[in-house]
């Protein structure tokens, strides 16, 4: 009887060390969901500042684990668990999006602001009617009252009507003072600088200056995540130059040398893209189910959609 008494009071104190540490655990991981839902809430204001609520899903997001609960967790422990391992991978896929929302910004920025250098000129000299303000008095103190502002701080849009820029036989820029219009960065990290000014080459439509800067990144920062970027982007370089076969070529490259690069899965849609307008179809549906079937679990919906899309369009059964 008393050894009974005995057993019975060890399981009763083990049951309750169990029980308190589940407790304490439980609260632990309570207090990590609690101040992970507020980072989230914070980060989701900075992304949607408007409060519309909405949700951006990354093109490439991580592949997620599974947690196994280990052996004395309770049910809730287990469940507390899996919450703080999604809300820390959502507060890392928020918080690269930011940093990268931040930084396409600050192109976009470096952009309007080279453009508006660009396109900068003093204002027109009018011939002013007879009996005007200006055929009067003074044609700036003119423009002055009726822009409210100096003459000075006015620009007009380059010659040729309607703000479109002349061509070069007829007196527009030359294609190196567009060369020259295009701001190089300097952020302190060379291979982020060649990268950024290869970008804005391209989105400015000089696209031989803009391969071979890209084409330089490539060679001279191998092992830099803008390496993967600089490589897709001199595909869809091609591609813009109307020139598919050269942009496959690149597209392949960069998948096929760098296949955990951030671009590797664009790289890929992009040369079914290009496949398609070599009249390859039955290639391009290859390259889709290759895409599907190494990235289908990083690529993000809208990427599915516009595969699917693809896929239609190149007759893939």
């Amino acid at each position: 009887m008393r050894r009974t008494i005995i057993i019975a009071a060890a399981a009763a104190s083990l049951g309750f060390g169990v029980n308190s540490a589940a407790a304490q655990d439980t609260g632990q991981i309570t207090q990590r969901v609690d101040r992970l839902e507020g980072q989230m809430r914070a980060v989701q204001r900075k992304v949607f500042p408007g409060g519309a609520g909405g949700w951006v899903q990354p093109q490439i997001t991580p592949t997620e684990t599974p947690t196994v609960a280990g052996p004395g967790s309770t049910s809730a422990v287990a469940d507390l668990t899996v919450r703080v391992n999604s809300l820390e991978m959502q507060l890392r896929s928020l918080t690269n999006q930011v940093e990268e929302g931040q930084h396409q910004l600050r192109l976009l920025r470096d952009e309007f602001d080279a453009w508006k250098r660009e396109h900068a000129a003093p204002a027109p000299a009018a011939t002013p009617a007879a009996g005007s303000a200006a055929a009067t008095g003074d044609l700036g103190a003119s423009a002055d009252a009726a822009l409210g502002g100096s003459v000075a701080e006015t620009t007009a849009p380059p010659a040729g009507g309607n703000g479109l820029q002349l061509p070069e036989s007829q007196g527009g820029p030359t294609r190196a003072d567009r060369v020259a219009a295009v701001e190089k960065p300097s952020s302190g990290d060379p291979a982020e600088d060649a990268y950024v000014y290869g970008y804005r080459l391209w989105a400015a439509k000089l696209y031989p200056e803009a391969e071979a800067q890209l084409k330089s990144v490539v060679a001279k920062y191998p092992q830099h995540r803008r390496a993967s970027f600089a490589q897709n982007l001199l595909g869809r370089a091609y591609l813009d130059e109307g020139k598919p076969s050269l942009a496959s070529i690149a597209f392949y490259d960069n998948y096929k040398k760098m296949p955990d690069g951030e671009r590797a899965p664009d790289s890929l849609y992009y040369l079914a893209d290009a496949l398609v307008k070599l009249k390859k179809p039955q290639d391009a549906c290859k390259v889709y189910g290759e895409l599907t079937d190494v990235y289908g679990d990083k690529i993000s919906g809208s990427m599915k959609l516009d595969i699917a899309a693809g896929r239609d369009r190149a007759g893939c059964k």
